[in-house]
């Protein structure tokens, strides 16, 4: 180094060398931080998942509730050698459930027993292990779309998200798990917007079988979110017909050995599922005090199980679905009413505060609450992503539109809109750094 009129003068040499130094050093900083993220916020997630369980598993030894777990009992067939089926009585196979996270369960039974203390806390175990790893993909979803300032919120919010933590704790069902294969699914897509790859398609196309295994709602977004891809790919001159073609492909391979099963057991094209008939039922019958009617279950009715037994799972599907279409045609207005309430509890929690209805939902306050201000954030974030990112907004639009609507017009439950909880997060902090940005540039 030389120095002319009192400035310095790097030789040539030194400047590609000087580069290639920082290069380094940006390289290693993108990849220490995020794992110095997760090697915290893992753990932490994770700790405060599994300290609630030895407080709420109990409830799950409930006779009455294990002799009504769908999932359990049919779990409980594999495991004992009787195969997929008996999901309200024993009357053989059934389809009624998606085999994903059934046999997922049957493989807890197997190790640690049929309905026994140690199974119930490994399952309600396993699923706060795979919400705790969801913190990777909220992560790096977040980075991707909005920065490295919304990714670090977003991993530590969904660490302490109080759905997160209590569906993964308390609420042994396939929800954990399909959350974390939707986020994937979500993220996987905007990456094939920029690698075209046929093997990239392909693994996109297996993770969407995998996930319509697991909870076959998750079809209500897939077309969408693979008709975007495919447009954004056309739009910008790369090719798209082959590598969308494979990903459809490889999707109906995964589900092709399911359906062919419930075609050779029950001589009709089932995809995946037949229980959609009961699930309109359940929230068409005239019943408006809550957002399912209960007593017209199977577990709840014994004349709706007796119904269920003397006919077989297919007739009963059938006419439950007869039922429910039958009143909606001559309640027109019923059912416009009851779908906007339903639209109003899936984003907000609320449906009444009737003192009865209360008592029966005493959670509901603090649920309406939350709710509420998640949704909030979410859709201010959502609105800032398309003043700034028209095209990443569609395609959170586009699945928060379409996730829902089964449920819009059949009945709601708390715990059938969390998978979309990873996607609400990084929307509403989006939304909070936006507004901090905002503060930051006033005071300047």
């Amino acid at each position: 180094m030389r120095r002319r009129h009192g400035w310095k003068i790097r030789s040539r040499g030194s400047l590609p060398c000087n580069a290639a130094v920082q290069s380094c050093g940006a390289i290693v900083t993108l990849q220490t931080k995020p794992l110095r993220i997760f090697l915290a916020a893992i753990p932490v997630a994770l700790v405060v998942r599994l300290a609630i369980i030895p407080f709420l598993y109990t409830e799950w030894m409930d006779p009455f509730v294990l002799e009504h777990w769908a999932f359990g009992r049919v779990a409980r067939s594999i495991a004992s050698g009787h195969g997929f089926g008996g999901p309200f009585a024993d009357t053989g196979a059934s389809a009624l459930l998606p085999p994903v996270y059934t046999y997922l369960l049957a493989g807890i039974f197997k190790v640690f027993g049929i309905y026994t203390k140690t199974a119930i806390m490994a399952a309600a175990a396993l699923n706060s292990v795979i919400s705790a790893f969801t913190c990777i993909p909220v992560y790096y979803l977040a980075r991707k779309c909005f920065g490295e300032r919304v990714a670090l919120w977003s991993a530590w919010g969904w660490a302490f998200s109080p759905y997160g933590i209590y569906f993964s704790a308390d609420w042994l069902w396939s929800t954990c798990l399909f959350t974390l294969l939707l986020l994937l699914v979500f993220l996987s897509a905007l990456h094939l917007e920029e690698k075209p790859g046929l093997l990239l398609w392909a693994g996109w196309g297996l993770l969407c079988g995998a996930a319509a295994l697991t909870e076959p709602v998750v079809l209500s977004v897939l077309p969408f979110l693979g008709l975007w891809t495919v447009y954004r790919l056309h739009r910008n001159g790369r090719r798209w017909f082959l590598p969308g073609l494979m990903a459809f492909v490889c999707c109906i391979a995964v589900l092709a050995p399911w359906t062919a099963r419930n075609y050779a057991v029950f001589h009709r094209f089932i995809p995946i599922r037949d229980g959609y008939g009961l699930e309109m039922y359940l929230g068409n019958s005239g019943y408006s005090r809550h957002w399912a009617n209960r007593s017209v279950h199977p577990n709840h009715s014994d004349s709706e199980l007796a119904e269920y037994v003397n006919t077989g799972e297919i007739a009963y599907m059938d006419h439950k679905s007869r039922q429910a279409t039958d009143f909606i045609v001559t309640h027109p207005r019923w059912f416009a009413w009851m779908t906007m309430r339903r639209v109003l509890y899936m984003w907000t929690g609320y449906w009444s505060f009737d003192r009865q209805y209360l008592s029966e939902e005493p959670m509901d306050p603090p649920n309406v609450l939350v709710g509420s201000v998640l949704s909030g954030l979410a859709l201010a974030g959502l609105w800032r992503a398309f003043r700034r990112k028209r095209a990443l907004a569609i395609r959170f639009a586009g699945v928060l539109f379409f996730f829902p609507l089964a449920y819009y017009i059949s009945h709601p439950e708390v715990y059938y809109f969390r998978p979309l909880d990873p996607l609400i997060l990084v929307l509403g902090m989006y939304a909070i750094a936006g507004y901090v940005e905002s503060r930051k540039a006033r005071r300047a």
